[in-house]
């Protein structure tokens, strides 16, 4: 389905690291009406107030981008709320999108819906076929939720609903406290005071073996673009850059970009989360894409615009 440059784009969650991407992405490309909403301005949470929304808008692309997100410690500490306000995010703009005649919708996801254990690199079929990781299944599960409504909606109503499953991200506007943002950012800001303070040293969670793959931002929202102009199938697809690394070696390439020589202390009473999450991307780059952007590239990219903006940002 190619789309037109004159019709109406809606990027639920268009403030947010991820929304903002694909949304700035569609507007480079020339699409004249894509439209977003605050929070203040639509509450996502409200089945109602999304429902009158699609009424009058009419979007005929919906991009569900919106979502309660953290790292380990807000999972393991608001699963009640991971859950809850997740479910009821998509589920409203899913229901409201097939409801008011939405022609696309793309659902994204994450790879925490994959088993823990199951084979790497992760392949679209090893969805359900094990138990999750504990430390975010909440948020997982509902994840799952919206890929299966995606899915019945496809199945019984002939909606073209397609779902994504991007790896971890980073970028511009993303979560810098430590209190609940993801482990890239939070390395960068720690790594940045501690730089700032003198400090001797960092503490970094877990034993650092890991492996985790990253994203960032400008790559994944090139590739929802893709896929919305070149996939019409119910599966989900990965996005990812098809490369890991130990949260160690980030780590230290964090440090060497921010100059800052100081000593690596690993927390191993904190939890280390899932062993690896590799995803394969190869179906992807058969429809066409591939990840442009290195990791030290966007390491970097991701850094400056922390400091340029390190008195707004999430901290």
């Amino acid at each position: 389905m190619k789309l037109k440059k004159d019709e109406t784009i809606f990027v639920a969650g268009h403030r947010g690291m991820v929304g903002s991407a694909i949304y700035e992405k569609l507007k480079k490309d020339g699409f004249e009406k894509v439209i977003g909403r605050t929070r203040s301005e639509l509450d996502l949470l409200n089945r109602d107030s999304v429902r009158s929304f699609f009424e009058q808008e009419k979007p005929s692309v919906v991009v569900v981008a919106a979502a309660k997100v953290g790292g380990i410690l807000a999972n393991s500490e608001q699963p009640v709320e991971f859950l809850l306000q997740n479910l009821a995010i998509q589920n409203n703009l899913i229901e409201a999108a097939a409801d008011f005649g939405s022609g696309k919708l793309l659902f994204l996801g994450s790879s925490c819906i994959y088993p823990k254990m199951a084979p790497q690199p992760l392949n679209e079929d090893a969805l359900l076929t094990g138990p999750l990781e504990p430390t975010n299944d909440a948020y997982a599960i509902a994840k799952i939720a919206g890929i299966k409504l995606c899915q019945s909606y496809n199945r019984e109503y002939a909606k073209n609903f397609i779902s994504a499953m991007p790896t971890n991200l980073y970028g511009p506007r993303d979560n810098y406290d430590l209190h609940n943002s993801h482990v890239l950012p939070a390395l960068i800001r720690k790594v940045h005071d501690a730089k700032k303070s003198g400090a001797g040293s960092i503490m970094v969670w877990g034993s650092g073996q890991p492996r985790r793959e990253f994203l960032h931002t400008t790559d994944l929202a090139e590739a929802c673009v893709f896929l919305l102009e070149n996939y019409d199938q119910p599966e989900l697809v990965n996005v990812g850059c098809g490369e890991d690394v130990t949260i160690r070696n980030l780590a230290e390439t964090v440090c060497d970009i921010i100059g800052f020589d100081g000593k690596l202390e690993f927390d191993t009473s904190k939890p280390d989360g899932t062993p690896r999450k590799l995803l394969d991307i190869s179906k992807i780059k058969k429809l066409g894409w591939s990840p442009k952007i290195s990791l030290r590239e966007g390491i970097a990219d991701a850094y400056a615009w922390f400091q340029k903006h390190y008195g707004e940002a999430r901290l």
